[in-house]
């Protein structure tokens, strides 16, 4: 069978089995099963002796050590309850202003992204925090998710983020290494919390509706001396645990998976401060990371699997001379255009650990070979799959909101319509860091040299 028809069969058995409600983990592995049987002639040993070899390499992968850390560390960070101290401060801070509230949670979840880098925590957090105040406030429903589940999101991309850190351990090139990936996202997740910012306070001063300010009385209760000091107390916790992980790594002084743990010890003592930690807290703290742990290794050996297969039938070859071996060769943009689009409309159905399994096998070396810097493409793939989260249909921002949202209050129409203007902006962040590359090569050349 040529390698056309082989790579053809694996995506529309991929789809058939995702379509079935199989879990994504055993889609990816009994596609790569079903076609190595064919591509090996039914020899199972030899098909065995190459997963088991597959298998192999993804474990010692030390990169991943780093995984179940920061999993850990936000597991404990999401019992110390850190955000429930910052968005009582910043709602007396900026609550008077129009759209303050909704100013208030996308600067928590701007913490909570640097501190935690998982989206769940972050947007069920704030949906149990702040949508009941805002909707007593009288905020507009569709503005008040498409806030929280926007903010959230920021949790995938602002260091540190498990997706750059399985990102980092799946290239395994010296350019898109954990440090690089990490100094690299954090001035495009900032330039996207300042578009959220930026269209929160101006959409709610041109129609103060959508987001009333709280009342001057309420405002009135605390000093300008009590309002600084609620800020630092709250603030001054989590920007130490901010430095003690990406500082270490961006000044060189410890590896990913040495300031991932730095950052549990962190993470455990702010736990402590804020008198939440406790044995229950460490068993099951411990407990769900090893849930999630799990999840995502299965997902990443899968994923190798079906990624390795792939392109033992010679499936990259196909992909690169469809991209790259006609006309569009000498169109490099549109080439990367379309690449971006893919992961794009991937992201509205599946994963982002499958995405990227599936994808930068393949797409890094068409890059590489296009001559565009692998960390300024990886970066960008990374932002488009921020996007996965808040598209529809099968966002997870969209569900963790509606989930934990006030019952009766939320249906899926009203999340999708509030979610719309963010996914626009995240474009606008996307096209900013093309037009732009020094966005995302600054500060790892700042850090790390070129």
């Amino acid at each position: 069978m040529s390698p056309e028809l082989m790579s053809l069969m694996m995506f529309i058995l991929l789809a058939l089995f995702i379509l079935t409600g199989m879990p994504l983990g055993f889609a990816l592995a009994t596609t790569a099963t079903i076609t190595g049987l064919i591509d090996y002639g039914f020899n199972i040993p030899a098909l065995v002796g190459v997963f088991m070899n597959n298998t192999w390499g993804v474990m010692g992968n030390i990169i991943i050590v780093a995984v179940p850390l920061f999993i850990l560390m936000a597991q404990l960070l999401e019992r110390s309850q850190i955000s429930e101290a910052l968005f009582e401060a910043l709602y007396i801070v900026v609550g008077k202003v129009n759209g303050g509230l909704g100013i208030a949670v996308v600067i928590v979840c701007v913490i909570l992204a640097a501190t935690t880098g998982i989206v769940g925590a972050s947007v069920v957090g704030m949906t149990l925090l702040a949508v009941p105040t805002m909707l007593e406030k009288g905020y507009q429903k569709e503005m008040i998710s498409g806030i929280v589940c926007a903010g959230g999101t920021l949790g995938i991309l602002i260091p540190p983020s498990i997706m750059l850190v399985v990102y980092g351990g799946l290239t395994g090139l010296k350019e898109t290494s954990v440090g690089n990936l990490f100094a690299g996202a954090v001035i495009p997740g900032f330039i996207l919390a300042i578009l959220y910012l930026a269209y929160v306070a101006i959409r709610c001063n041109i129609n103060p509706k959508l987001g009333p300010p709280i009342s001057s009385k309420e405002a009135a209760k605390y000093s300008a001396t009590d309002k600084i000091m609620m800020t630092m107390k709250s603030l001054v916790p989590p920007l130490f645990l901010i430095l003690s992980v990406m500082g270490t790594i961006l000044f060189g002084i410890a590896t990913p998976s040495e300031a991932a743990a730095l950052g549990v010890i962190g993470a455990a003592i702010l736990a402590a401060v804020y008198r939440k930690l406790s044995w229950e807290v460490i068993k099951q703290s411990s407990y769900n990371t090893l849930k999630i742990t799990s999840m995502v290794m299965m997902l990443f050996v899968c994923g190798n699997l079906f990624s390795s297969e792939f392109l033992a039938i010679g499936g990259g070859d196909v992909i690169t001379d469809l991209l790259v071996g006609g006309t569009l060769k000498d169109y490099p943009m549109v080439v990367m255009a379309i690449m971006l689009f893919a992961v794009f409309i991937l992201g509205m159905f599946i994963d982002w650990v499958a995405i990227l399994l599936i994808t930068i096998p393949i797409f890094l070396p068409i890059t590489m070979d296009l001559g565009f810097d692998p960390l300024w493409f990886s970066m960008l793939i990374c932002i488009t799959l921020q996007t996965s989260f808040l598209t529809p249909p099968f966002g997870y921002s969209l569900f963790y909101f509606a989930g934990a949202a006030p019952e009766g209050k939320y249906n899926m129409l009203a999340i999708y319509k509030g979610v719309m203007p963010f996914i626009f902006l995240q474009l606008a962040g996307i096209i900013l860091c093309v037009i732009f590359p020094s966005i995302i090569t600054y500060l790892p050349n700042l850090f790390f040299g070129q």
